[in-house]
């Protein structure tokens, strides 16, 4: 086999070719095996489609967005409905606006043909759903429970460390000890330039 045809004296290298060819297939399937593929599912309605019927549908879309799926919402008109194709943006716009939490829009809505389509792809921050991420909701759910209950008897100490300050401004006391505190640091340095 020619390793290098454009070297000065050319290189080759004599090797077995049955060899060569099996690990050739061995790292196609292990590239096959690697890759993720993406699968697309699709919602099928209807501008008349009842609101119920549509949360049923937009719940499923919300499983697959989680799972890492590809949905793609097809409105389909029949007769006289694509005189209106308004009624048909403005549902696409508010499915996108259920799922925006766990999806993006890929492809904005566009007519083709007799259908109006939407592309709605993952979120890449919600990600998909593993087993090890249910066991930390509750912990998160702990916290969140915890956090508050240290918070509120800080609160009223808080307020009360204040209300002292402002008591300890007020006497007449507290300004001698103000004018030897900014005494301090000038005696300080004064010591620091005799050294």
């Amino acid at each position: 086999m020619e390793i290098a045809a454009n070297a000065d004296p050319p290189v080759a290298k004599v090797i077995d070719m049955g060899k060569f060819l099996f690990e050739q297939t061995k790292k196609e399937r292990l590239a096959r095996k690697a890759q993720t593929k993406i699968e697309v599912k699709e919602i099928r309605l209807r501008p008349k489609t009842n609101v119920h019927h549509r949360g049923f549908k937009v719940e499923d879309a919300r499983r697959w967005l989680e799972h890492g799926m590809k949905v793609r919402v097809t409105i389909k008109f029949r007769g006289r409905e694509i005189t209106y194709p308004e009624i048909a943006l403005e549902d696409l716009k508010e499915i996108a606006e259920a799922l925006k939490d766990v999806s993006k829009i890929e492809a904005s809505p566009s007519m083709e043909g007799k259908s109006m389509t939407l592309v709605l792809a993952p979120d890449k921050t919600s990600g998909k759903k593993t087993d090890s991420a249910i066991p930390e909701k509750p912990a998160a759910q702990a916290e969140k429970t915890e956090a508050p209950k240290i918070e509120t008897p800080a609160k009223p100490e808080k307020a009360a460390v204040k209300a002292e300050k402002v008591e300890t401004v007020a006497k007449p006391e507290n300004k001698a000890v103000k004018a030897e505190a900014a005494a301090k640091p000038e005696k300080a340095a004064k010591a620091v330039k005799a050294e």
